[in-house]
């Protein structure tokens, strides 16, 4: 999501926070209330900061969690997409995408765009 959705979804991004808990998910940072909100990037030379859905840890690994909601701004959903996934793969994390009912079109179309359709979606 990019920051001016979150406040509309917000009930969607709690349900992914429960959803990786029952997974088995530790360590869980979220951009939401009663949770550490996880690490912020910011862009060299410009205002924009980039920071994670949700970040959490299993089997020793960090996973870096992006929800994928139908957005205005799509061109910088996809920046956020590729800079997460950049990130990740750098430094052998993992990087996923969770999507609800509603929105499973607009993020595929999203991820073929940007060449990321290697990448499976977590569908709550």
């Amino acid at each position: 999501m990019i920051h001016s959705d979150k406040e509309k979804y917000k009930d969607i991004l709690e349900d992914s926070v429960e959803y990786l808990e029952q997974h088995g998910f530790k360590n869980i940072k979220a951009d939401t209330e009663g949770y550490e909100t996880p690490k912020s990037f910011i862009k060299k030379g410009s205002n924009i900061t980039i920071t994670p859905d949700i970040v959490g840890e299993k089997n020793g690994r960090k996973h870096y969690f992006d929800i994928s909601l139908k957005s205005e701004k799509p061109k910088l959903l996809k920046s956020k997409w590729l800079f997460l996934n950049t990130l990740t793969a750098l430094k052998s994390h993992h990087f996923k995408l969770i999507t609800t009912k509603g929105h499973y079109k607009f993020t595929n179309e999203m991820m073929n765009d940007i060449n990321m359709s290697n990448k499976t979606l977590i569908k709550i």
